[in-house]
């Protein structure tokens, strides 16, 4: 017996597409147009092909050197950031209550972190790191390190990490959580009775078990990391020199302080293209690590 399949449903999702349309879709060609012309002011554009494009990829030039300079930084950030804040944010979900009333309180105390806006998350570790009132400034200095993100690029690398860790760990942190709830009680019980150890626990039965949500962490967070502006900014400034000018600021340096937006839309296309591929490719490789993980579970 055949089935009657009724299409009528897309009816309602077609005002969705319509807004994304015009949300992103109609931007996005404004800026590939941005990107093929250049212009001298006065709303005059001038053909230019894939000039900037060109310059942009061509480490020999000053865009391309700025380009690639920006990117490493950002690659850099990138890397120390997911480095740090996975290993932590699952130490940190394994050390949360499970019952109790302490459950509410942790998930709580978890999120206020993610509820701060990114200007505010930057204005606050402004202050909090000026060594002349700043609380960790002042006491860093008073214990004899010489402290200053304004003037030392070491500092300024380490106080933006500083404060993106103690930003977003919660997150990897509350999604470990979620996937180690899931978990039935009784793959710990078959581990207890079979006496397996902590460590054993965590390889075996845990760690696999978050594969998903750690898949989504990773994203998230490489995605966030990679695209960071508004903190460093705030923070720096994209100092000292151009030690923590990410791609994002440059772009911003172009399109704002230079009024090049030629040159600031093709950077654009770039960057936005980069992060499409990086996150493929993590989701790629890890879905894969995931599904020959669960079809091989003796080879964890």
């Amino acid at each position: 017996m055949d089935k009657t399949v009724n299409q009528k449903a897309w009816f309602l999702v077609l005002p969705v597409f319509a807004i994304v349309a015009f949300s992103a879709i109609l931007p996005l060609m404004t800026v590939v147009n941005y990107s093929m012309q250049d212009t001298f002011g006065n709303n005059q554009f001038f053909w230019n092909g894939v000039g900037w494009f060109k310059e942009l990829l061509d480490p020999s030039t000053d865009l391309g050197e700025r380009f690639f300079a920006s990117l490493w930084r950002n690659l850099a950030f990138s890397g120390i950031i997911l480095a740090i804040e996975v290993p932590l944010g699952i130490v940190v979900a394994l050390a949360m209550p499970r019952h109790g009333w302490q459950v509410a309180a942790c998930l709580v105390t978890m999120a206020l972190p993610l509820l701060i806006p990114w200007n505010v998350v930057g204005t606050i570790w402004q202050i909090f790191g000026r060594p002349d009132i700043g609380l960790m400034g002042y006491a860093l200095n008073s214990i004899g390190i010489n402290y200053n993100y304004v003037s030392n690029e070491f500092d300024a690398w380490a106080t933006v990490i500083v404060m993106d860790v103690w930003h977003w760990t919660s997150l990897v942190a509350l999604l470990c959580y979620a996937g180690l709830k899931s978990i039935p009680d009784a793959y710990y019980q078959a581990a207890q009775i079979d006496g397996a150890s902590r460590w054993a626990v965590f390889s075996a039965i845990q760690l696999p078990k978050m594969h998903r949500v750690l898949l989504i962490a990773v994203l998230l967070r490489f995605m966030d990391s990679f695209m960071i502006y508004t903190e460093p900014f705030v923070v720096t400034g994209g100092g000292p020199g151009n030690s923590t000018t990410f791609v994002s600021i440059e772009l911003v340096k172009i399109a704002l302080g230079q009024f090049d937006l030629g040159k600031a839309a093709a950077l654009s296309i770039v960057y936005n293209l980069i992060i499409i591929i990086v996150c493929w490719v993590f989701y790629t490789v890890m879905t894969h690590a995931g599904a020959d993980r669960e079809n091989n579970p003796g080879s964890a």
